[in-house]
Formats: structure tokens, C-alpha cells, sequence
């Protein structure tokens, strides 16, 4: 099961991507079924994307100094809170309401949202790391501080954002052709 764990895995195994041979991603958007939830759920993967990447972006031009303290400080809290909320809310609607419901709709891939379940529990300890670094930067004392801090958070970001990534790709070739195969609309 390690080579199936979030942070060794290059993909899912082939056996869990049956249904996306048949609705291969480039013809997702053009398919009868691919409604207003599938759009919605894959803008909301987008989104978490584009904040990690600006996330980062930021906390790059803070470590090279290019971006004072005093602009991305106050940036880094508020996106950063709003990223962590979203996140988690996100993970929590999929665990309680669309994965035991998408489960039953194609019994094969079963083991595939057990890995998918098991990646929500290990980006939790990722997004409370994340919070953690966050918080040591905001409240560091002192430009070194800050500054070794901010090193720091950005090195969790890259990793995060990897894993984050792997996950999201994953999720949306294991969820999206059983929504367009079945008509699921949650």
C-alpha cells in the first residue's frame, strides 16, 4: 500500500482508471453529463491551485525581499486563513456527502476513494503544518526571524503544493468519469 500513499505515488493504478480510458479528460467538458456540479467541484479544485500558487508566489517575493512585510503579512493571513477553511470544508463535503454516494455507482473503483480518504487524512496534517509555519512568520520578532521563517514556509508550500496536485489530478480522474458515466448530480 505505500506506493499507493499520497507522498510516493506517481498516480492511480491502472486498475482504478477504467472508467477514464473511456472519458479521457480533453472530451470532459463536451460531454452530456458534464453539468454544473462537475464544473463547479473542478473550478473549486482550480482555485485551491491558483491560491497555492499565488501563496507561494508571495512568500517567494517576501524571502527575496522584494515584498515587504507590511503587504504580504497581511495577505499571507487572510489568504492563507481563507485557503485552510475552504480546504477543509471541501474535504469534509466529500467525505460525509459525494464519496459515500459515488462509491456505490461503480463498485470497482472503491479502493480508489479509500486512497482518495486516506489523502484527505494526510493533507490535514499537511494544512495544519502549513498553518503552523504560517503562524511562525506572522508572529516572528525580528527581520532574521522572519526571514529564516519565511524559508522555512516556503519549502512546506513546495511540498504542499506537489502533493496537493497529485491528489487533486488524482481525485478528478477517479470522480469525473463516474459523474459523466452515470449522470450523478450529487
Amino acid at each position: 500500500m505505500a506506493q499507493l500513499d499520497l507522498e510516493t505515488r506517481s498516480g492511480l493504478p491502472d486498475a482504478l482508471r477504467v472508467l477514464l480510458a473511456e472519458f479521457p479528460r480533453e472530451g470532459w467538458q463536451q460531454h452530456p453529463n458534464f453539468g454544473e456540479m462537475v464544473k463547479f467541484w473542478l473550478e473549486r479544485h482550480l482555485m485551491f491551485r491558483e491560491i497555492l500558487d499565488r501563496l507561494q508566489t508571495e512568500t517567494r517575493a517576501h524571502f527575496d525581499t522584494t515584498l515587504g512585510f507590511d503587504s504580504y503579512g497581511p495577505r499571507l493571513s487572510r489568504l492563507g486563513g481563507f485557503f485552510l477553511q475552504q480546504l477543509h470544508g471541501h474535504h469534509q463535503i466529500e467525505d460525509s456527502h459525494y464519496f459515500p454516494k459515488l462509491i456505490g455507482l461503480d463498485t470497482r473503483l472503491e479502493r480508489g476513494f479509500g486512497i482518495l480518504d486516506t489523502d484527505h487524512h494526510a493533507i490535514e496534517g499537511l494544512l495544519n503544518g502549513f498553518s503552523a509555519a504560517a503562524n511562525t512568520v506572522l508572529q516572528a520578532n525580528g527581520d532574521i526571524a522572519r526571514h529564516d521563517a519565511t524559508g522555512a514556509l516556503n519549502e512546506r508550500l513546495d511540498g504542499f503544493q506537489t502533493l496537493l496536485n497529485r491528489h487533486l489530478t488524482d481525485e478528478e480522474e477517479l470522480i469525473v468519469p463516474v459523474i459523466l458515466k452515470t449522470g450523478f448530480e450529487g
